[in-house]
């Protein structure tokens, strides 16, 4: 199973919090470092503000030499999908290839209202999403001297270049994630090379992986093509109270966090996550929520990690 470290900096982080993770989470060999993308906090006053999802992984692009870097989820309601393809494209080669990109349709109303972005009502964003997908694949995948047209109900775009293209040759790297019962996982059968699902239980993820397994055979897909991924709350400690330190840190309580997270001793951990990997993931996102905590990340690379190799 890979780990993969997951923040969430609208919450308050600055540029330089961010770094100092996402070099911690290169130094103590974790696979990856994600972050959400948001513009606004969902508790607290989130100061000193938000910080731009791919403007961040472009500066730590550049900043780091061997994690994995990526969007759980970039929202497709903050940007057009011709710019957005051009954008993460572009991080792929100041990365060397080491990108991927969480694409949803984007749910939290109340940042949009904050910062004056559209949000159409749900049938929409999923409208939306669809055609943003189909487009971002396709100018990717287009050919290189050929040019790209797409004729749908939100977004055209004629005699595309398709430029420019990812530094990676399989391809950036699409993940599809949720609970959507019918059109997510068609839309990752279609679409993405990984399906994640957030914090939610084991029996939920299996159901949920199950369901985009079928719909990889619906539409001709191999279902071992697609990578399964979770999503869990960081909260381990060496004992109890560091344990409790850390939960009371993030605002949570330490019965809440064993039942619903990753949380506990190392022991408790391993697990945990062997418990996922029983349900079929193959890769976990551990959300850090207290950027500041880099001896949490420390313990997880030494006395979890090596568990599950």
């Amino acid at each position: 199973m890979q780990l993969r470290i997951f923040t969430e900096p609208q919450m308050g982080a600055t540029y330089d919090d961010l770094l100092a993770v996402a070099r911690r989470t290169e130094e103590t060999g974790f696979d990856a470092f994600f972050r959400s993308d948001h513009y606004l906090t969902m508790g607290g006053d989130g100061l000193p503000g938000p910080t731009d999802a791919w403007a961040t992984l472009a500066g730590l692009a550049r900043e780091t030499s061997r994690i994995r870097l990526g969007t759980l989820m970039t929202a497709g309601t903050f940007r057009l999908p011709g710019p957005l393809a051009i954008t993460v494209a572009q991080v792929d080669q100041m990365s060397g290839g080491r990108v991927e990109l969480g694409i949803g349709a984007g749910w939290f109303e109340a940042e949009h209202a904050a910062y004056g972005i559209p949000f159409p009502s749900l049938g929409e964003r999923f409208d939306r999403y669809e055609e943003q997908l189909a487009v971002v694949t396709g100018l990717w995948n287009t050919p290189a001297g050929e040019t790209f047209d797409f004729r749908g109900q939100y977004y055209q775009l004629v005699e595309s270049p398709a430029l420019p293209k990812p530094v990676q040759e399989s391809g950036i790297p699409v993940l599809v994630g949720g609970a959507g019962k019918k059109r997510t996982p068609r839309l990752a059968a279609r679409y993405a090379s990984e399906f994640n699902v957030p914090f939610a239980s084991v029996a939920d993820n299996i159901r949920l992986f199950a369901g985009v397994r079928e719909a990889c055979e619906e539409v001709g897909r191999d279902p071992g093509s697609m990578v399964c991924s979770s999503a869990l709350v960081l909260c381990v400690g060496k004992d109890e109270a560091e344990i409790a330190r850390r939960a009371a840190a993030i605002g949570r309580e330490v019965a809440e966090l064993r039942e619903h997270g990753v949380a506990g001793t190392p022991a408790e951990a391993v697990d945990i996550l062997g418990r996922y990997a029983e349900a079929g993931a193959e890769r976990v996102y551990l959300q850090v929520l207290d950027l500041t905590d880099l001896d949490h990340l420390d313990l997880v690379a030494s006395e979890v990690a090596p568990q599950l190799v």
